[in-house]
């Protein structure tokens, strides 16, 4: 038996490959190819997206080691965290900003996949399960959001969690479900900490590992105004060509990560206190900006409904829309040319979302 250093690697290799089969995988790896053309950088946006995800399961775990989810202890384990433990600044800043971009990425993914109609069968639910994803995303940066107990975040969630509770019936059921009661407490903090650590982990886990599954099976989406042009088509393999290319995204994304937590580290600010007055203009995190603003504009009641009702029905609508659009948007025969409807759809509510969230930071609050 070879005892060398190399030796012992290749029957620890071959010893797990007995057992676990990954020989079988490597045919299936080579065949696969990935389509070359001017549209094609919008493929890498995905795998940014997914090792920001790894990157917060990371970072997040890091900081487990040291949080304490109680209103007594929360924010002086932060504070601990950041001032004591060598390199903690450094985790939670990384993990703070990882949370940003990597809902940025998921909606510069979202986006991209619309516009170029990457939704068309058989990858329904390929789409699906990212727009769903999209939701747990932003549900994991609301929950954590309140972790750290500091005075913003501590107001923005009580802000936040007051919305559902204008929906009738369920509404008031909803909001206490979240609080725990009927305000932001220590039992709030517990129940966010339940959800962004094991609940929503747990969820996206599923549905990252269904969605790479299905793109797996499907391949990467050929645009429309590349099918027509009709022609050859150029690929290039997956592995190791396309693979080589997707971790120079991902070392992009990293230096981008590195250099904002570095240069901008995350600050904590002020304890919550529970009795103090709300500070003047409490916003929430940037990706659900233009939902707050929108509710800020509209009027108290609509048609003899509550404003904010007509607000929430109109996002949720929004949702489902978006979640189905693979089932709206098809052709009505199979050689028509897919319908401009749903394009300047999607360029209407990217103008929107800027627009609302350039005046959510840019308006005085208090006019």
């Amino acid at each position: 038996m070879d005892r060398t250093p190399s030796g012992l690697i290749a029957s620890l290799v071959s010893w797990l490959d007995d057992r676990v089969g990954f020989s079988a995988l490597m045919p299936l790896i080579r065949k696969k190819e990935v389509p070359i053309h001017r549209h094609s950088f919008w493929y890498y946006i995905g795998g940014m997206a997914l090792f920001l995800f790894m990157l917060q399961i990371c970072t997040g775990i890091l900081l487990l080691l040291y949080y304490r989810p109680s209103a007594e202890g929360a924010y002086e384990s932060v504070q601990f965290l950041m001032a004591e433990v060598q390199f903690g600044w450094l985790v939670r800043s990384i993990h703070s900003w990882g949370a940003n971009l990597m809902i940025f990425m998921a909606f510069v993914h979202l986006f991209s996949v619309f516009l170029l109609k990457a939704y068309r069968a058989p990858r329904e639910l390929t789409w699906m399960t990212g727009v769903a994803l999209l939701g747990v995303s932003m549900g994991l940066g609301f929950t954590g959001y309140l972790l750290p107990w500091n005075e913003l975040a501590f107001f923005a969630t009580r802000v936040g969690t007051e919305i559902p509770g204008v929906i009738p019936v369920v509404g008031p059921f909803v909001r206490n479900l979240l609080r725990g009661g009927e305000d932001i407490s220590g039992a709030t903090l517990t129940r966010f900490y339940a959800f962004h650590v094991s609940v929503l982990p747990a969820l996206a886990f599923m549905l990252v590992s269904l969605h790479v599954l299905l793109v797996q099976r499907h391949g990467m989406s050929v645009p429309p105004s590349i099918e027509a042009e009709g022609g050859p088509r150029r690929t290039i393999k997956f592995f190791p060509q396309f693979l080589m290319r997707d971790l120079v995204g991902w070392l992009c994304a990293l230096a981008l990560l590195a250099a904002a937590a570095a240069f901008l580290p995350a600050h904590l600010g002020v304890k919550a206190d529970p009795f103090a007055p709300a500070p003047v203009g409490i916003k929430p995190e940037w990706y659900f900006m233009f939902m707050f603003q929108t509710l800020k504009y509209l009027p108290s009641h609509i048609l003899g409904i509550d404003g904010e009702l007509v607000g929430i029905l109109g996002f949720g609508l929004a949702g489902l829309v978006l979640l189905v659009v693979p089932f709206l948007d098809r052709p009505q025969a199979p050689d028509a040319r897919p319908r401009r409807l749903w394009t300047y759809l999607a360029f209407v509510a990217l103008g929107y979302i800027l627009l609302l969230t350039y005046l959510g930071y840019t308006v005085d609050p208090s006019t």
